[in-house]
């Protein structure tokens, strides 16, 4: 059996992602299973843990850290927001730790490191805020002026300076808004919706980014032209998702880039359909943009504990 260093845990909202590394930060074994935060009943977040892993816990003696939903007010253990401008640094200062212990595993007793969140506030004085993100980025390794986006329910606009310092960053709720228009509103109505992940109406979509893109100031307004749009036979049923798709991908680059020109190449870091979405999307309003490669949270999370000291240095 190859000696084990760390558990690193990505326990998000939905889904808990385990990987076991090596004495380098070399992914040994991953499991993942559907014990989001959201689905671990009664604060029972141990015995959730162990059903997973709990045979890496008992043969390897090596610290976990995990990053995520697990450090919010519903997870396992509220860990602090770090206030931006924030480095991966001074985030290893900031680790909440606890002891675990379950009642099947009576001799098992590991220490938890969970990461703290980021914050931040815009120019409005409003509180924005992040859990996990923070951890891809630092794990893409980004030197210098850059920007990265980071796609999903929540969308992440974070802009760095120096070695990997986030500066600050902005939150758009652009997946949730896609999914409750077409699920629980009545855009859905006229829509057919295709199953495939990967599945694009690249016409339907484009048009959608364009429209976005000019009038992401009026998106109240603009997101109507999703029904309009069936209802007048300028779009397919099957063409719908992806236009609102579109609508939505477009006003939030718009947004986003309203004020200041991010530095090229933005940084993608995320799921591949998804970032070939904002690819498409960024290309169309003139910006240039690359891929993270992958595995950026487990790596995030490795120099993450090589920075608190509880893993040796990668080679």
């Amino acid at each position: 059996m190859i000696p084990a260093t760390l558990i690193a845990l990505d326990w998000g909202t939905s889904n808990l992602r385990a990987s076991l590394l090596g004495d380098d930060g070399r992914l040994l074994e991953s499991r993942s299973a559907p014990g989001g935060v959201m689905a671990v009943q009664d604060g029972r977040f141990a015995e959730a843990l162990f059903a997973l892993c709990g045979d890496w816990i008992a043969s390897h003696d090596c610290p976990l850290i995990a990053s995520g939903m697990i450090g919010s007010r519903q997870g396992w253990r509220e860990a602090p927001y770090l206030p931006c401008p924030a480095t991966l640094a001074s985030a290893a200062t900031c680790l909440t730790t606890l002891e675990i212990e379950s009642p099947q595993h009576p001799a098992a007793k590991p220490r938890l490191h969970i990461a703290p969140g980021l914050q931040c506030i815009d120019e409005q004085g409003e509180f924005d805020v992040m859990r996990g993100e923070e951890t891809q980025i630092w794990g893409a390794a980004l030197q210098g002026e850059r920007c990265c986006v980071l796609p999903g329910t929540h969308s992440k606009w974070a802009w760095l300076r120096g070695a990997g310092e986030i500066s600050r960053f902005a939150t758009f709720m652009t997946g949730e808004l896609y999914g409750l228009l077409t699920r629980h509103g009545i855009l859905g109505r006229l829509m057919q919706f295709d199953d495939r992940p990967d599945a694009l109406r690249l016409d339907e979509f484009s048009r959608g980014v364009e429209l976005g893109l000019a009038r992401h100031d009026r998106l109240s307004h603009t997101v109507f032209a999703a029904r309009t749009a069936g209802l007048m036979g300028k779009v397919t049923a099957a063409g719908l998702p992806d236009y609102l798709s579109g609508i939505l991908i477009g006003a939030e680059i718009g947004a986003a880039t309203q004020t200041e020109v991010p530095p090229d190449p933005i940084t993608l870091i995320g799921d591949d359909a998804l970032c070939r979405r904002y690819e498409i999307a960024l290309h169309l309003r003139g910006l240039a943009c690359v891929r993270a490669p992958d595995g950026t949270t487990t790596r995030g999370q490795w120099l993450l504990a090589m920075a608190a000291g509880l893993v040796g240095t990668a080679r």
